[in-house]
């Protein structure tokens, strides 16, 4: 008998996780709360240890087909205006890794998958549908949603976000930790940015406690736009609200006059409070298991959110598959392979926003001294830990 496994979450890690599954054998039940999937927000950036999860689930094509190719990494001193870091990105840094590197829309990514599931056979789709708890027994698990309606399946993968209400039954661990980093995003349409940054790379303006990041999208019709800053005074979780160019303005003032031209031509903009969670060892409830936001919720300063969620769900259907359909053992197995690889990707994006994207002062001049020195095949060297992994091992 086809075994059943229940997906809360709709979005890049839940689908991710639905299409893995059923690939390798599974049938698969998505329950999304929204009444139509989709993604809220712009660009991510999407390293070589995703494309290797996407061609493992069969739709690395696909995604390369919408995604941006770029040539480099750069980091900038937004007060000076010196380059601090360059990393080419480019043939070398493919061969090396075995992938490219990339940037897309999340809604095309999003996107991908979705289409990728609906021509299963063995995933179906289901909106309008938040789940609320579990209960389970040695065999078997009851879904129950806020609608009253009740799923049974032999498993429930939780990758329903950064408020998992698995994870709260699971963990119980409350609320997310509220950042003090405020995000700022926008789209520029290409004949509005300015003409000598339309750069065919990912760049970070890195200034005091803010930074702002730029690269195209969709074939080089807009550029996504993001500007951080610090902010203690916002205590409370924000997502996709309507934000204010003064606001934008004020807090950037100090930044050179190259960066600051990309803000002063744009007014139409959402902004986020930035949240994560410290890291946990246990992900897993018998039969049930927690996937991406809600295992492991990050800051965006390496960029692995997505990418970290895909990870999750090559890693967790290749192990209950090589359990044999032991679900139990399999997402146990999973929980193992993730825990610490994930954590390492939490506590890293902690760090360097605060210590490396935001430094101040004496600690700016030592980074800026540091990285302007290291040569390609050091810094292919420093990331192999991140963009060599694939989800099938514990690369840390």
């Amino acid at each position: 008998m086809q075994q059943t496994v229940v997906v809360a979450g709709g979005g890049i890690g839940g689908l991710s996780a639905a299409l893995g599954l059923a690939t390798k054998g599974f049938a698969v039940t998505v329950l999304e709360q929204a009444s139509k999937l989709g993604e809220i927000g712009a660009g991510i950036q999407i390293g070589p240890n995703a494309f290797h999860a996407l061609d493992y689930l069969g739709v690395g094509d696909a995604a390369r087909q919408r995604a941006v190719f770029i040539d480099r990494l750069i980091m900038m001193d937004s007060l000076s205006g010196e380059q601090v870091a360059n990393i080419p990105v480019d043939q070398p840094f493919r061969q090396y890794f075995g992938n490219p590197y990339a940037v897309i829309h999340r809604g095309d990514l999003h996107g991908v998958l979705l289409d990728a599931c609906r021509r299963h056979a063995s995933v179906e789709i289901v909106t309008r549908q938040s789940v609320r708890k579990y209960e389970q027994t040695d065999d078997r698990i009851k879904v129950k949603t806020s609608s009253g309606k009740i799923y049974a399946a032999d498993a429930l993968v939780g990758a329903d976000g950064l408020h998992s209400c698995i994870r709260q039954q699971l963990v119980g661990d409350g609320a997310p930790r509220v950042s003090g980093h405020v995000a700022y995003r926008a789209l520029m349409p290409f004949d509005k940015m300015p003409q000598d940054l339309r750069w065919n790379a990912a760049t970070l303006w890195a200034g005091p406690k803010t930074h702002i990041v730029h690269y195209p999208l969709k074939g080089w019709e807009v550029f996504n736009i993001v500007c951080v800053f610090h902010d203690e005074t916002r205590t409370e979780p924000a997502a996709n609200e309507p934000g204010s160019s003064q606001e934008v303005l004020q807090r950037f003032a100090q930044v050179c006059a190259k960066p600051r031209s990309i803000l002063e031509a744009l007014s139409d903009w959402r902004y986020w409070v930035l949240c994560d969670r410290e890291p946990i060892a246990r992900w897993i409830d018998g039969r049930v298991a927690l996937l991406g936001d809600a295992a492991h919720p990050m800051l965006q300063y390496f960029a692995q959110g997505a990418c970290q969620a895909m990870e999750d769900a090559v890693c967790l259907a290749h192990k209950v598959h090589t359990r044999g359909g032991d679900i139990k053992l399999g997402l146990l197995d999973y929980q193992n392979e993730r825990v610490v690889r994930t954590a390492r990707v939490q506590i890293s994006s902690r760090l360097i926003g605060d210590y490396l994207y935001h430094a101040e002062g004496v600690t700016r001049l030592v980074r800026n001294a540091m990285y302007g020195k290291r040569k390609a095949d050091e810094w292919y060297s420093s990331l192999k830990w991140l963009y060599g992994g694939t989800g099938l091992d514990s690369t840390v």
